[in-house]
Order: C-alpha cells, then sequence, then structure tokens
C-alpha cells in the first residue's frame, strides 16, 4: 500500500563545453557525495572523475555542484580505435580512493589527500594492476574485501583488496553439467485439486513443463557480462555467455567454488541482480511480445517473473535494460534508455512506483547509452543517475498516500500507485486484499504522486502531462467510485518533460493544488479548479528551500504545509508563504500536522524511527504513525502499536510497552504498518511485511467512540458497538451515570428489542468498569487499573434495574420481559417480585402469565423459583412454576395437596419449614400458642436469639428460653456468655462454675457471684479453693498484680501477696502492703529475697543479650562483605556445577563450560542451585546443568523450610536468621526497660546502692548495642545481601528483564527449593522498619549519669 514518494532532488547539469559524457557513477557513502567519471569518447581518451555535491552557496537542496578530483589518459586497447570502456568503480570512504577498472585491463586507483585537494582535479592516479586480455566486468563486495573481475579470455578471479589473487576459475562449458534441476510442479495447474471430476480427465505429468527452454539468445543480446554479490558476501553471481551454448547464471562462493548454475532460460539477456536479503536473482528475459524480469533461486531455479511496462510511443526504450536492488531489497530498479522504473513488490504483485526520465534520448543514434546509476550502500532510497547532460540525485521515501483521518471525513480512502494505474480503496466502504482494490483509475502517464483534500471531496494524481482531478462523492458512509472532474494539463513538450522533472503534489484547499516541480530551481505550480476563470492557468511561487509539501491534516489550517530543508515549517496558500510554529530539528521524511485545542501540533517521523511531536521527541523505535481526532497512532519495531491521547505537546503521555494493563498498547503481527485509520468505524488498517492487509479494532479507539456516543447520547450506536466489539455494557452506565439515570427512557426508546434491554440488563454488575479494565488513560492518574473491590458501586444494579422499572411499568404487558428480566437481575436476584408480577398476571391474563413463567424459568433455577412461589403461600403459582421444570408430578402434587388441606397458620409454619426458613417457621408456631412446641423446635433448630426476639416481652417464656440459651452455650464451652446467662436468671451456682472454667480473664466475675445467695450455700473452704485456683491461673498468666489481689483480699495472706508483686517487680505495692499491714518482719524474708531474685534474672538476661549482641551484629557484617566482593561464590558457591558441601566425592568443573554467571544463558548454573541442586555424580555434568538443577517438589521445599528456619551457619539462610534473631533480642530488651527501672528504684530504697548501680550500667550497656546494632544492621532500605545485584539505594536502573537467575524477577517465583530461597531473598529486600530503642533515666542519687 506504500509509494514512493520524492522527498530530495537534486540535478547537476553538464557544461555546454564538456565533450565527455558521464559513463559510470558510485557514492563516497561517508560524504553522502556522488563520484562521477566522464569518457573516455572517440577522439577523447581523456577520463575526467568528478565530486557531485550540494552547492554549498546555496540555499536551495537541489542545486548541486562539481568539483574535479582527477583527469588522466586513458588509450583505446582496440586495435579500431574505439575507445576504453569503464568496466565497473567503486569508492572506499576509510583511504579516499576511487577504484576504477577499464575494459582494456587496467586497474586505476585514484586517491585523495586527506585533508582536501589544495590543487582541485590533481588527486594522485596511478595503475595498480593490468589484466590481460581485457576485463568483461568487475565488482567489489559488499565488505569491500574482495574483489571479483571476469577476464576477456573466460576467467573468473578472486582478489583482496590489496589486488592479490586468492582463486582463479575457468569459465567452462562443463560448469553446466551442475544444472540437472527438476520441477515437481509446484504451482502448477496440474498439481492443484479439481474435485471428483478430475479423476476423468487426462492430466498430464506436472513434472514434465509443456515447453523445455533451450537458452537460446536473445536477439538483443550485446554479450556483456555482470556480476552481482549478495547483500551478506557470502556468494557472488555471475551472468556471463557461454559461447557456443547459452548465456548462464554461475554462483560462486567467497573462495572461488562454483556453487550452482542457472536453468536454462531462452532469451536470457546479460543484466543480474542480486538481491540484498540474498533469496532472489533477478535477471531479463526478452521475449518476442514483452520484456519479463524473471527471478532465480540461488540453486539456479526459476522463481516467478513480471512484466516490464514501456511507453507504447517508445519501444525502443526496452532495447537495453539493467537491474539494481536498494540496499534494504524493497525496491528494485530496472535502468532504461531515457529513464528508471523503480518497482516494489507486494501480496506478490509488482508494482511500477516511479519512472524517472533521466534526460532526452537522441532520435538520431539508436544505440544511446542507459544511465549510469548508483544506489547508495547505506541510505536505501538514494539514488543517483548520472547521463550526458546531467546528473540526477534522488531521494525517495515510502509513504502510504491516504485521505483524511478526522470525523467525518474518515473514510479511510487510500490511493496505491501502479506504473499508469491508481488503485483506489476506501476502507470505511470495503476492504480487498492487495493487489486488488476498489477500483482502478487510469491516466495518461506513469503517476508521480497522489493528493486528498481535506474534506476528501476529491483526489489529484500528479503524473507527467498535468493533474487529473477525481471527484469523490459520498452516499451515506460510503464512498461511490471516483469520477473525472478535469484536466489540467502542463502543455510541456518533449524537452521539458525531461528537463522540468514534476515532483510532489498537495491541496492547499479544496480545489487549489499545489505542485512541486524543478525548472532551473524547485518551484511551487498552482492551480484553482474551483476559479470562474474561463482561461484558468497555472501559476508560479518560489520553492527553493521547500523539500516537501503536503495536504493539510486539519480544515483549521489554511493551504498546504511545506517544509523546508531545515525542518521549518511554513504555510501555502495562494502564493504566500505563511511561517508556522514550529520547527523540527532535521527534516523528517514522514509528516502530519492538525490544530488541537488551539494549539498547532505537527508530528514527524525521521528515517532512524525517531518520532516527533512538534521539537519533542516521543520515542526512539517508530515504524510508521497517523493522527486522528483525538489521537496520535504509531507502531514500533518491538510489535506494539501505540495511542497517545492529543494534548499540548509538553502533556503528551506516551504508553509503556505494556498490553496487557494498558488500553493504549496492543501487540500486533510482527512488522506491521499503519496503513490508516477509521475513528468512524473504530477501526485501524495495518499491512503486514508480505503485504496483506488486518483491520484490528484496538480497545483504545472502541472505548473512545463509545465514551463519545455515550456524551452524545446515541445509546443505540453505543450498544450495538459494545455488543459487536465484545465490551462490558457496563461502560454505557459507569461512563455518565447521573445521565444514563436522567435519560432511561430515552435508552430504551433508542434501544427498543427487549432481548437488547435483556441482554443489557443481564451484564449488570457492581464493579464500576470506568475504574478497573476501561479506566479512562485520558485522564493523568489514569496508570493502573485499581482494585475491583476498591471500584465497587454497591447497589449499582439494582439503581439501574429499579429506574427501568420505573419506566417500563406504564405499559406492563408491552414491556413484561424487560420488567421480570429487571427483577432477576438485581442482586440479589429479587425473585419474589418477579413472580408477583406472574400472580397478578394470573389475575388477569392467564396466557400473558404462562409466557411470563417461561421467561423467569428461563433466565433463573426452576428449582429455586419452586421455592420462591411456595415461600410466597400461593399455591396455584407454585404448580404454575413446577409445570415449567423438569420434576415428576408424583413428586409435587401430594405435598400441595397435603398443603390445601392444612389451616392457614399450620400451612405457612409447614411450608417455612420445608424450605428451611426457620425463623419465619417460629414465628407461624408461635402464633400456634404451643410454647412446648416452640421450645423443642428452638433447640432443634438452635434459634434462641431469634426466639429471645420474639418472646423479650413475655417474662415466663423469655426466662426459659434463655435458660435453654444458655444450658445451650455452656455444651459449647461459651463458658462466658452462660454464665453471664445464668447469672441474669439468677443461678448463681451454674453461673460460679462457667465463670471458673472461663478461666483467669473472669477472676473477679467468678468471685462476685460466688458470694452470691446460693442453694445450697457455698462454704468458706469452697471459697477458698475457688480463691486458690483463680490465684494460681493468674500466676501462670504472669498476671501477678491480681494473683496478689486474690491472696490479700480473699485468702488473707499478706506475705503472699507480697511475693507474687516482687515477681511482677511491683516492689512499689510490695513496700506499701509491709507498711499497711504493719509487717517489718517481712522486709527481709520477702522484700529483700524478692529484689535478689529479680536483680539475678535481669542481670542474667542482660548480660545473655550483651553476648549475643557482640556475636551476631558484626558476624552481619562479615556476611554482607562477602556477599558484596564476591556475590558469585557467596549465592552460587565456588563450584556451581559440584555437589553439596557434605559431599566428599571430587568434581572438577569442566574447561568448556563457563563459571561467569549470567542470566541470558540457560545453562548457567542457577542462582538457587547451590544449596538446592542435587549431586551430580563424579563426573559432572558437561554443557548443561540440567542434572544439578533442583526439581520443583514439595519434598525438597520442605527441606529448605527446615534449613531456613534453623539458619545454620555457613548457608544462604543465615543472614535472614542473625537479622531476625536481633530485631527479637531488641524487642525483647525494650520490654525489659520499664521493669529494670524499677527494679533499680527498689533496691535504691533498700539501701543496695551497689547493686543497683551495676543493674543500672548493664541496662545502659546493653541499650546502647541495640542501638549500635540497629543502626549498622537497619542501615537503609535494600541494603542486604537480598538484593545482590544493585545498589541499596532503594531504586535500581536498567533492570534486567525477568528471568529465572534473576530473584527480583518480577511476575515469576520458582518452585520447590528454589522457592524457599527466592522468598528469603525477597524477605530481605523487602522495606524493613528497624526496632525502637527507648531512652533510659539513670537514677541521679546512684552517682553522675547520662540518659542512656
Amino acid at each position: 500500500m506504500r509509494n514512493l514518494r520524492n522527498i530530495g532532488h537534486g540535478v547537476f547539469r553538464v557544461p555546454d563545453s564538456s565533450s565527455a559524457s558521464a559513463s559510470a557513477s558510485c557514492w563516497d557513502v561517508a560524504r553522502d557525495e556522488v563520484i562521477v567519471a566522464c569518457g573516455p569518447a572517440a577522439g577523447d581518451a581523456r577520463i575526467e572523475l568528478l565530486r557531485v555535491a550540494k552547492h554549498i552557496h546555496h540555499p536551495s537542496p537541489s542545486q548541486l555542484q562539481s568539483q574535479s578530483i582527477a583527469s588522466w589518459d586513458a588509450p583505446s586497447p582496440n586495435e579500431n580505435g574505439e575507445p576504453d570502456v569503464i568496466r565497473a568503480m567503486h569508492y572506499f570512504s576509510d583511504t579516499l580512493t576511487t577504484y576504477v577498472i577499464m575494459a582494456g585491463g587496467d586497474i586505476v586507483t585514484v586517491t585523495e589527500d586527506e585533508e582536501g585537494l589544495a590543487v582541485p582535479g590533481e588527486a594522485h592516479v596511478e595503475i595498480v594492476g593490468t589484466l590481460s586480455p581485457s576485463i568483461a566486468a568487475g565488482r567489489w563486495s559488499p565488505d569491500e574485501e574482495l574483489l571479483v573481475i571476469v577476464t576477456g579470455d573466460a576467467k573468473v578471479v578472486f582478489m583482496s583488496r590489496s589486488l592479490d589473487v586468492i582463486t582463479e576459475v575457468e569459465l567452462t562449458a562443463g560448469d553446466l553439467k551442475l544444472s540437472k534441476h527438476v520441477s515437481v510442479g509446484w504451482g502448477k495447474k496440474e498439481t492443484q485439486f479439481h474435485g471428483r471430476g478430475a479423476k476423468a480427465k487426462a492430466l498430464r505429468d506436472p513434472t514434465i513443463p509443456e515447453r523445455v527452454d533451450e537458452g537460446a539468445l536473445s536477439q538483443n543480446d550485446d554479450g556483456r557480462c555482470s556480476i552481482s554479490w549478495r547483500g551478506d558476501g557470502a556468494y557472488v553471481a555471475l551472468n556471463f555467455l557461454q559461447e557456443g551454448v547459452r548465456r548462464v547464471i554461475r554462483v560462486y562462493n567467497r573462495d572461488g567454488e562454483l556453487d550452482s548454475v542457472s536453468e536454462p532460460v531462452d532469451g536470457l539477456e546479460g543484466s543480474v541482480s542480486w538481491r540484498p536479503e540474498g533469496n532472489l536473482l533477478a535477471g531479463i528475459q526478452r521475449l518476442p511480445d514483452r520484456v519479463d524480469v524473471v527471478f532465480f533461486e540461488r540453486n539456479g531455479l526459476r522463481h516467478g517473473q513480471f512484466t516490464l511496462r514501456g511507453p507504447v510511443d517508445a519501444p525502443d526504450v526496452l532495447g537495453d535494460v539493467a537491474l539494481e536492488w536498494n540496499a534494504d531489497s524493497t525496491v528494485l530498479a530496472a535502468i532504461l534508455k531515457d529513464r528508471v522504473q523503480l518497482w516494489t513488490m507486494g501480496n506478490y504483485h509488482w508494482y511500477l512506483k516511479q519512472e524517472m526520465l533521466c534526460g532526452q534520448p537522441d532520435a538520431t543514434t539508436a544505440q544511446s547509452k542507459r544511465p549510469a546509476f548508483a544506489w547508495h550502500a547505506e541510505k536505501p532510497l538514494l539514488l543517483a543517475a548520472a547521463t550526458a547532460a546531467k546528473v540526477l540525485v534522488n531521494e525517495y521515501a515510502l509513504t502510504i498516500t491516504r485521505g483524511p483521518t478526522n470525523a467525518p471525513h474518515d473514510h479511510g480512502a487510500v490511493a496505491v500507485i501502479d506504473g499508469q494505474t491508481v488503485k483506489f480503496t476506501p476502507f470505511r466502504t470495503c476492504n480487498p486484499p492487495p493487489p486488488m482494490a476498489m477500483c482502478e483509475l487510469e491516466v495518461e502517464s506513469p503517476v508521480i504522486d497522489v493528493a486528498f483534500a481535506p474534506d476528501c471531496s476529491s483526489m489529484a494524481v500528479l503524473h507527467r502531462l498535468g493533474v487529473s482531478l477525481f471527484a469523490l462523492e459520498a452516499k451515506g458512509p460510503r464512498l461511490s467510485n471516483p469520477r473525472l472532474a478535469t484536466l489540467a494539463g502542463f502543455g510541456k513538450t518533449g524537452p521539458h518533460v525531461y528537463e522540468e522533472p514534476l515532483l510532489q503534489i498537495g491541496f492547499s484547499r479544496s480545489g487549489e493544488v499545489q505542485v512541486l516541480h524543478m525548472a532551473d530551481d524547485l518551484e511551487l505550480l498552482r492551480y484553482d479548479f474551483g476559479s470562474d476563470e474561463k482561461t484558468k492557468q497555472w501559476l508560479k511561487t518560489d520553492a527553493s528551500s521547500v523539500a516537501a509539501i503536503t495536504s493539510s491534516g486539519s480544515a483549521t489550517i489554511e493551504g498546504a504545509v511545506a517544509q523546508h530543508v531545515s525542518g521549518r515549517l511554513s504555510s501555502i496558500s495562494g502564493g504566500e508563504h505563511t511561517p508556522l510554529p514550529v520547527q523540527f530539528p532535521a527534516f523528517l521524511p514522514w509528516t502530519s500536522c492538525l490544530v488541537h485545542n488551539d494549539e498547532f501540533l505537527a508530528f514527524g517521523l525521521s528515517r532512524n524511527g525517531h518520532l516527533y511531536a512538534n521539537s519533542r521527541q516521543l520515542a526512539k523505535n517508530c515504524t510508521s504513525f497517523v493522527v486522528t481526532d483525538h489521537h496520535l497512532i504509531f507502531t514500533t519495531s518491538n510489535h506494539f502499536v501505540k495511542f497517545v491521547h492529543l494534548a499540548s505537546e509538553q502533556d503528551l503521555d506516551v504508553p509503556a510497552d505494556d498490553p496487557e494493563k494498558d488500553e493504549r498498547c496492543r501487540s500486533i503481527e510482527r512488522g506491521g504498518r499503519l496503513v490508516t485509520a477509521i475513528p468512524t468505524k473504530m477501526g485501524l488498517v495495518l499491512q503486514m511485511p508480505r503485504g496483506n492487509l488486518e483491520t484490528i479494532y484496538p480497545r483504545a479507539m472502541v472505548l473512545a467512540g463509545i465514551r463519545r456516543l455515550v456524551e452524545q447520547k446515541d445509546y443505540a450506536a453505543a450498544f450495538a458497538t459494545c455488543r459487536t466489539q465484545r465490551v462490558d455494557m457496563n461502560i454505557l452506565f459507569d461512563h455518565r451515570p447521573e445521565q444514563f439515570l436522567e435519560n432511561v427512557g430515552l435508552f430504551l426508546e433508542q434501544v427498543k428489542d427487549p432481548a437488547n434491554v435483556d441482554l443489557f440488563l443481564s451484564t449488570l454488575k457492581e464493579e464500576d468498569v470506568t475504574q478497573t479494565m476501561y479506566r479512562d488513560t485520558k485522564t493523568p492518574t489514569a496508570q493502573q487499573p485499581s482494585d475491583s473491590k476498591a471500584a465497587a458501586k454497591p447497589g449499582k444494579t439494582n439503581i439501574i434495574c429499579d429506574a427501568v422499572l420505573q419506566k417500563l411499568r406504564t405499559q406492563k404487558k408491552v414491556n413484561l420481559q424487560n420488567i421480570i428480566t429487571a427483577h432477576v437481575c438485581k442482586n440479589p436476584p429479587a425473585l419474589d417480585d418477579g413472580l408477583l408480577v406472574v400472580a397478578e398476571l394470573m389475575q388477569e391474563d392467564e396466557a400473558l402469565a404462562e409466557r411470563a413463567v417461561e421467561h423467569i424459568c428461563f433466565l433463573a433455577d426452576v428449582n429455586k423459583l419452586f421455592d420462591h412461589a411456595l415461600g410466597l403461600y400461593n399455591l396455584d403459582l407454585t404448580l404454575l412454576v413446577a409445570q415449567q421444570s423438569q420434576r415428576d408430578p408424583r413428586e409435587y402434587l401430594p405435598f400441595v395437596q397435603e398443603l390445601h388441606k392444612m389451616p392457614a397458620l399450620k400451612r405457612q409454619f409447614t411450608i417455612d419449614d420445608k424450605l428451611e426458613h426457620w425463623e419465619k417457621a417460629l414465628d407461624h408456631l408461635r402464633a400456634l400458642n404451643n410454647f412446648e412446641d416452640v421450645k423443642n423446635y428452638v433447640v432443634k433448630h438452635k434459634l434462641y436469639q431469634c426466639a429471645l426476639g420474639i418472646y423479650r416481652h413475655e417474662e415466663h417464656h423469655h426466662r426459659a428460653i434463655t435458660d435453654l440459651f444458655a444450658a445451650h452455650l455452656k455444651s459449647t464451652s461459651h463458658f462466658k456468655e452462660a454464665g453471664l446467662a445464668y447469672e441474669s436468671l439468677g443461678n448463681f451456682s451454674d453461673a460460679t462454675d462457667c465463670y471458673l472454667k472461663a478461666g483467669a480473664a473472669c477472676w473477679r466475675e467468678c468471685l462476685y457471684v460466688a458470694q452470691q445467695q446460693q442453694s445450697p450455700p457455698l462454704t468458706p473452704d469452697k471459697l477458698s479453693e475457688i480463691a486458690t485456683s483463680l490465684a494460681d491461673a493468674l500466676r501462670e498468666a504472669k498476671d501477678h498484680a491480681s494473683a496478689a489481689t486474690i491472696h490479700l483480699d480473699y485468702l488473707s495472706s499478706v506475705e503472699s501477696a507480697i511475693q507474687h508483686l516482687c515477681k511482677g517487680y511491683l516492689f512499689a505495692d510490695a513496700l506499701r502492703l509491709v507498711a499497711l499491714h504493719n509487717r517489718p518482719d517481712l522486709l527481709p524474708t520477702a522484700i529483700d529475697t524478692g529484689l535478689a531474685d529479680a536483680l539475678s534474672s535481669s542481670t542474667e538476661f542482660l548480660a545473655d543479650c550483651r553476648d549475643q549482641l557482640k556475636a551476631q551484629v558484626p558476624r552481619i557484617a562479615e556476611l554482607r562483605l562477602k556477599a558484596r566482593e564476591d556475590p558469585l561464590a557467596f549465592y552460587e558457591g565456588e563450584n556451581p556445577f559440584g555437589t553439596r558441601t557434605d559431599n566428599t566425592t571430587d568434581n572438577n568443573i569442566p574447561d568448556d563450560i563457563s563459571i561467569a554467571a549470567s542470566s541470558r544463558l540457560s545453562t548457567s548454573a542457577s542462582l538457587f542451585t547451590r544449596y538446592t541442586g542435587k549431586a551430580g555424580g563424579g563426573a559432572g555434568s558437561v554443557g548443561t546443568v540440567g542434572s544439578n538443577v533442583s526439581r520443583a517438589t514439595s519434598k525438597n521445599r520442605r527441606r529448605e523450610e527446615k534449613k531456613r528456619a534453623r539458619g545454620r551457619k555457613g548457608t544462604v539462610y543465615e543472614e535472614e536468621y542473625l537479622v531476625n534473631s536481633v530485631r527479637r533480642l531488641v524487642e525483647r530488651v525494650e520490654a525489659a526497660r520499664a521493669e529494670v527501672e524499677r527494679l533499680v528504684f527498689g533496691l535504691a530504697r533498700r539501701g543496695m546502692a551497689e547493686r543497683a548501680r551495676a543493674v543500672e550500667e548493664l541496662m545502659g550497656t546493653v541499650l546502647e548495642g541495640c542501638r549500635v546494632a540497629v543502626a549498622e544492621v537497619w542501615v537503609s532500605t535494600g541494603t542486604m545481601t537480598g538484593q545482590p545485584f544493585g545498589e541499596g539505594d532503594g531504586e535500581r536502573e536498567g533492570e534486567e528483564e525477568p528471568t529465572r537467575d534473576h530473584p527480583a524477577a518480577e511476575g515469576y517465583r520458582p518452585g520447590g527449593g528454589d522457592g524457599v530461597l527466592y522468598d528469603s531473598l525477597e524477605a530481605m529486600r523487602a522495606r524493613q522498619t528497624p526496632p525502637v530503642v527507648g531512652g533510659f533515666e539513670r537514677l541521679s542519687l546512684l552517682g553522675k549519669g547520662k540518659s542512656a
């Protein structure tokens, strides 16, 4: 679908004083300049070498100048005096040397000065070698390392760059014996399937062709030889005329070994060109009625052909043809006598994209020379063609000629150039596969360029004879076939056609076109088709610095947009240039401009894939782009199509390569490029590398279209789009909820079909899809879809259903189906309401009621409906629903008949009991006034709470239910609640028992009820026994204060109370009790003893903590140092291919295995294999570590989990274990700080100052050690060895792709034992909050000290 559009045209005209014409040309790739050789000619043996480049003092890109490099005489080697001929010429940019190979046998080098020529034309010329008798052809390899020369005596010489002969091969007739090709008939008619009738037909053998070519020579064969290299330089092809046999193409490798020869082809001529990609060789076959380009495979077999097209009035143009592929294999140049044709292939069809006239042929000379043609080696579409009068340098770009992409003019119009034919297709109307098109338009001469009007009302076709204007008429959403409206001819004669080439065309407004052409300089020709003047004419405008013109992409831009060589943009309307407020960093071949929100936006794409918005670079890997009203759409070399919402230049947000999370990014087929976009149809047309088309409907365009339709209240189109594109219909409500509720009637009126309304209602859900799957990426905060739970709208479904029901209830009979659906689709389904609608219809219209029952049974489970109908106590409705089910009448009829016989309350109780509506059944049972049955029913179904609510105003029944509930709670071990129930009933005996069993937490409640009036009364011994039991439970729970209270108040044991207070470090309370009860004897026996025990326990605890810190903190630092210095040894082990450390077998690393860690090689040792890999055996594993990789089994996982929990020294889990151990230690010390403070205060009060000072000093030391440990262990997040692949600054730039060996790879978690190590490393990498170490205030009475 792409055309070749001229984006650069330069011309150098040879002065009339020069007698010699250009005979060869090549490129100086480094400078993008052309080296042209002129001469020798008859009567003048001088050869002059010229360098043609841009004119340095002229702003126009079309003006070229020449500089003489050198000149020398080339004497004629022929006896008849005919001048010598240049067979090949090549320029080496690294040595500034031009190699000229002459037919006479001389190889001439012309070397320029590295710093520039002091005297132009005085470069060093040297004949570096001569081959005899002559040279038929020569060509350098693409890597410039080999030179292949065919001599006049049928020899092939392979030479190095220093011109040393590598090998020499004779071209003999014996080589043709290698050509024994057999065709099996692939693609022939005889090998295709023809149906059963084909068996009766006499089909011939498809391996035997109808006619066998014998290699007959063409009448136009001039006997020349040609050479062509494959793109990688591995093979070279020679087209050589074997005297007395036939013309044959031989293929040699770089060593000069013959690889293959071509099969015989009648009329094969001397040209050959090998496609750089390497799959085809192109040659010329001349037949009686046509000239074909034929293709060969490397093995010499034919592989297709196409016919060259020449002017009907000049058949001699095809008399001498040469072929040249461009560097990237996209364009095949056919060099004719006076023109160059550029051909491209798509979907197995060859298109003539451009025909470049290179100079008027001499009418008196039948044998005029072809242009000296050369492609640029690095810029694929830059070429040079030198003739006797001029040198042309043209550059082209492969562009899609598309119509406007802004609604409502987005018909998807695309024009494809094929010689004199324009293949026109509006993709909004139809989508034919190339090379077909909706219609084919013929013009008078080969097409040069095509342009569409901004409103797609017309199409202008530029060709050499003029501009053909075709009218495009729309019939609704479709375009009809274009109609030729008029032809504006240029009125040029033959010489002017050759000397003033036409380059581009663009619309400045509807009906006015601008044509860029070359006369003495670049000019713009303007023609107004809509003018009322009788004598219309072409008007000229200067365009010396203009490189390209395009039609404006927006109606708000007046005139055609011109891009100058510097990248500056201007608008051309009439004959005036108006500068636009944009300049690209350089000239960009592909551009598109529009005005968005009153801001001018220009998008451009460079040759190397850089996409720009004005001067801002958006992407570096763009392959194609198109701009619509709302999006910039572009494809990338990573095979994604991306959508950028149009905004101001700085607010353009390019999505990441994440098609799973972002609707603005979508994967496409490899190599796909954009053809056009149709926003109205929400479609995108792409072309694949082979040439086939694919129309897709990206989520970004579809959702944008749906949102736009909802905003326009066009719910019918939005609904149809959702249904066609499988979009969740919740978006119809969620995008504009208030608008939808206000226009429910409009929605129902537009959708109309009840089935569609049912479809919408049945898809409703509580989730807000505009916050989850269809989040609007236009807002700056829309990056990641939020959680569906967080985006839920409780009651949304019911709100919509209620709104729909409110509109439908006015016409119940007409909207019956939708009314029932709205009830059923509620959340939870309102089946009862739906059945009530049916019950009402049963009274009005039985036929309609049956239809309603059928529909509701279709929507919901019929068994549930049967239960719900039964729950409505409507037996007639129940039978109607049962008839729609698959139930056997014998299952439900007896039950229904029995219900008919029951009284109303009994029937309702029976129904609710069967449906397990026990609470409702309990209400009916209470109405029957049988309390014994009520109690039994409550116990049976555990309806205690419901019964308590029912009988809350009937005290006698309420107490009975409470007693049953208390017994139930006691039996289920809910002793605290049971005790409360018994206490409320005044049953203190059972309450005491329940509170006692509830444990230490209820000791106050237990002692209270135990002292209440009981029957029989509680004895003092029993009360003491209860108190002792509670005190023991509190002591085990370490609630020493509560235990001391019981001993003091209920057991009258002051000594025991003081002992418990001392165990809880409550020395102040203990001393208070001694004074309160006047028991000074307890000071030395209880208080001092308690202080001593507490001092001993605390000292031992603090000493252990101090020793643990001294041991573990340095070890952690040591482990981290090892991980930083040698992470490979730390994580993978010194011998990743060896066995475990407990295996004594000596396994040596094989010599052919690299020990370097790599995440890209599947054979490298995994990060997780040091502690999980099995023993590999004595010989190890050579070339793979598959035998050492841990199997993801539960057995290995459990083993690793045990190793991780132990954290044994020397394992990879040691650091994690030590860090957690230090954390627990610091937390324990912090918890003991208050107890130590009370201990120090108590020791000081008892006169034990030295002991108090010692424990205070020890506590201060331990706390200081904890602070140091926290500072060293938790330096900052991410500095653990759990992050071995980056620095510990919390941010990792340039992360690797997720791989098995990368522990931080997101989205991947290994299994088995590897997973345990993965979890360990992830835990160390996670953000960890360091433990808090508080302050410790020393007693000032113990001496000077500071806060620790």
